[in-house]
C-alpha cells in the first residue's frame, strides 16, 4: 500500500510559494529597482561565485551598493548560479563590495534569496563558516545604511550574512528559518516527509518574523514583478535609505546594534 502523504500546512504553502520557479530572483529586482547597475566581480582571494552578484547601482539621485543572491532561471543558469547557495569566496566579495560602500559612503541594499550557504566539502575546506561570521561582524558595526530585503527563501545562515541590517523587509510569501522544513523534519523525526508540520512549527513566515521583531515590515507581492510594483518598491527604499543616511554613523550603528539585542526579549 502507497504510503499516505502528509497533509501541507499554510506555513509550508508559504515555503513552497517562496521556491517558485516563476518568482522574480534577485538580478530582476536590480534591475527593475535601480538603473546603471555595474556588476563586480570576485573576492580578490579566490573566485567569482555567481550565486552573488553585487556592485553599483542608481536609485533616482543616489549612488548605491547592491547585492543579490541569485538563483537564476532556466536549468542552465540555475545550475551556473549553484541554486541560489553562495561559497565562502561569495560571501567574501559581498563583504568586499560593503566596506567598499562603507569607504565611499554608499547605502547598501541586500536582496535575500537563498536556501542557505553551500555545504560541501570545497566550501567548508575554504572557510564557509569563517565567511559567514565575517560578514556578521562587520555588518553590525558598518557605518553606512544598510537594508535587506527578502525575496523568497532566507535558509539559516546563508541568508543571515546579508541580513543583519538596519531594517529588514519580507515579500508577503518570503520565507526566514534557521533550517529548512525538510532538514528539520530529517532531525527531528528521522523523515523529511514531515516537513509541512515542520514548517508550522518553525515561525518562518513573514508575519511571523514581524511579531518577533525580525522583520519590519511585509511587503505586499500584488504585482509581483511588473513595472509598477518596482517603481512603488523603488521608491520605498529610496524614502528609507533616505531617512537612515540622515543619521550619523555612530546613532545608525548604536540603532542597529539595540534592534538585534532586543531579540528574544519580548521588547
Amino acid at each position: 500500500m502507497a504510503k499516505a502523504k502528509n497533509k501541507s500546512t499554510p506555513a509550508y504553502d508559504r515555503v513552497r510559494a517562496a521556491r517558485g520557479g516563476k518568482r522574480p530572483t534577485g538580478l530582476d529586482y536590480v534591475k527593475g529597482v535601480f538603473s546603471d547597475f555595474f556588476e563586480l566581480h570576485g573576492d580578490r582571494a579566490f573566485s567569482d561565485d555567481a550565486a552573488v552578484a553585487g556592485g553599483i547601482a542608481w536609485l533616482y539621485d543616489k549612488p548605491v551598493t547592491v547585492i543579490a543572491l541569485e538563483k537564476g532561471h532556466s536549468t542552465k543558469e540555475r545550475s551556473k548560479r549553484n541554486f541560489g547557495s553562495p561559497h565562502p569566496e561569495g560571501y567574501r566579495k559581498a563583504l568586499r563590495l560593503m566596506k567598499q560602500a562603507e569607504k565611499f559612503h554608499r547605502p547598501v541594499v541586500c536582496f535575500v534569496d537563498t536556501a542557505g550557504a553551500y555545504p560541501g566539502v570545497g566550501a567548508e575546506e575554504r572557510g564557509q563558516g569563517a565567511a559567514i561570521a565575517e560578514n556578521l561582524l562587520a555588518l553590525s558595526g558598518l557605518r553606512t545604511p544598510v537594508l535587506s530585503i527578502f525575496i523568497g527563501e532566507g535558509g539559516s545562515g546563508g541568508a543571515l550574512a546579508l541580513s543583519v541590517a538596519d531594517e529588514v523587509w519580507m515579500l508577503e510569501n518570503a520565507v526566514y528559518s534557521v533550517i529548512s522544513p525538510e532538514g528539520c523534519a530529517s532531525i527531528l523525526w528521522k523523515d523529511a516527509s514531515k516537513a509541512p508540520e515542520a514548517a508550522a512549527f518553525l515561525r518562518l513566515q513573514a508575519q511571523d518574523a514581524l511579531e518577533m521583531g525580525v522583520c519590519d515590515r511585509i511587503l505586499p507581492e500584488k504585482g509581483l514583478g511588473s513595472r509598477a510594483f518596482y517603481r512603488d518598491l523603488s521608491r520605498l527604499i529610496y524614502d528609507k535609505l533616505t531617512e537612515l543616511s540622515a543619521l550619523d554613523a555612530e546613532a545608525l550603528v548604536g540603532a542597529r546594534y539595540a534592534r538585534f539585542r532586543q531579540f528574544g526579549t519580548g521588547a
